[in-house]
């Protein structure tokens, strides 16, 4: 499925949205955080020195990401979403490629990201990329802010 990766265009705001709650309502439920990033990514994840990434199949949005700046050298993967469509294609690794290609440049040392141990294909994802589980449990869903957060990841340049 060959794709092309596009960073945030306010156009994609709106698909932005529908992947991230395609599987958070499949899986869990809308959180305040969630709801927050919908309805401003690029002041969320852009303007602080992040970016939103979109994967397009003909024209078509069916993949995203977002890469949200802690501190000069730290960023955290967020909403990495693909749609149902499309999984198994191998979008999620050209997304994975992408991010983990645009913290780089951006200077990142380290990446890394929250989820939950329910989502197997997501951490497989992860670990294919060199993300390694840094903690686990309730701790991880208190610091993170998100009640479905399980378990942290980190990836080191």
């Amino acid at each position: 499925m060959p794709a092309e990766v596009l960073t945030y265009q306010e156009r994609f705001r709106e698909d932005f949205a529908r992947l991230n709650r395609e599987w958070i309502e499949t899986h869990f439920r809308l959180e305040p955080e969630d709801l927050a990033s919908f309805a401003d990514p690029h002041g969320t994840f852009v303007a602080p020195g992040g970016e939103v990434l979109f994967a397009l199949v003909d024209g078509q949005v069916l993949g995203t990401c977002a890469l949200r700046r802690e501190d000069p050298d730290t960023f955290e993967l967020c909403k990495m979403a693909v749609s149902p469509q499309a999984r198994g294609h191998g979008l999620g690794d050209v997304l994975m490629e992408a991010v983990l290609r645009v913290a780089r440049e951006k200077g990142a040392r380290r990446v890394y990201l929250v989820s939950n141990t329910k989502l197997a294909p997501a951490l497989g994802l992860y670990r294919k990329h060199g993300f390694v589980t840094t903690r686990l449990g309730d701790e991880v869903s208190r610091e993170a802010g998100y009640e479905r957060a399980d378990i942290e990841m980190e990836w080191r340049a």
